[in-house]
This record gives C-alpha cells, sequence and structure tokens, in this order.
C-alpha cells in the first residue's frame, strides 16, 4: 500500500503487518478501503486504542475499547457498544483493528 509515496506493508487481509508504520494518512488511506468516513468520534477511539497498545503491548480486545468510550463519548456500556458497532457496522476486528493500525488479532473472531 502506498501512502503519500511511501510504501506501507500490509498483509493480505490489508491489516499494517508493522503498527509503528501508523499516522493519520495511513489511517485515511485505510478507511478507505472499509468506505467509512473518519469523524472526530472515530480519531478519539484510535487515539484510545493505540495508547492501550502502547502501554500494554497487545490489542485492547472490544472490551476494553468499550469501556473507554464511556468516559471519551459520557455514555453508558450499552451505549458504546451500540455506537461503536454503528460505527464498525463490519466488526471491531475487521475495520476498528484495522484502520486503527493494528496487526490483525489471532483467534480474534471479526466481530
Amino acid at each position: 500500500m502506498n501512502v503519500n509515496g511511501k510504501e506501507i506493508s500490509v498483509c493480505q487481509e490489508g491489516y499494517l503487518t508493522d503498527p509503528d508504520d501508523w499516522d493519520k494518512d495511513v489511517a485515511l488511506a485505510l478507511a478507505v478501503t472499509e468506505n467509512i468516513e473518519l469523524t472526530d468520534d472515530y480519531w478519539q477511539i484510535f487515539d484510545a486504542m493505540r495508547e492501550f497498545y502502547k502501554e500494554n503491548g497487545t490489542i485492547p480486545d472490544v472490551r476494553h475499547t468499550t469501556k473507554g468510550m464511556l468516559d471519551l463519548f459520557d455514555i453508558n456500556k450499552k451505549e458504546a457498544k451500540t455506537k461503536l458497532f454503528k460505527m464498525f457496522p463490519y466488526g471491531y476486528v475487521k475495520q476498528a483493528c484495522k484502520i486503527a493500525g493494528m496487526r490483525r488479532p489471532r483467534g480474534w473472531s471479526t466481530g
């Protein structure tokens, strides 16, 4: 995948092979492949996901991300889950993890 003249390595499913290659331009390019137009809410979620990854060395599962959304958006757990799956209709792993620059998690379903 080429982003602004820089070759970014992705696996055959389109996930980054090196999460350190991620930046806003890469996210925008990945979002296009998923037909998602990124708004401020998306960037807040991606920032929280990447911060979790940076602190823990592991990709946050949907439970951690929805928990973080409670404070980000001042909503309850049910509203957070509904919002997340509305934003990423083809699944957290398929779209949120991919656009946030995570490697494809092993053993996770695409939900």
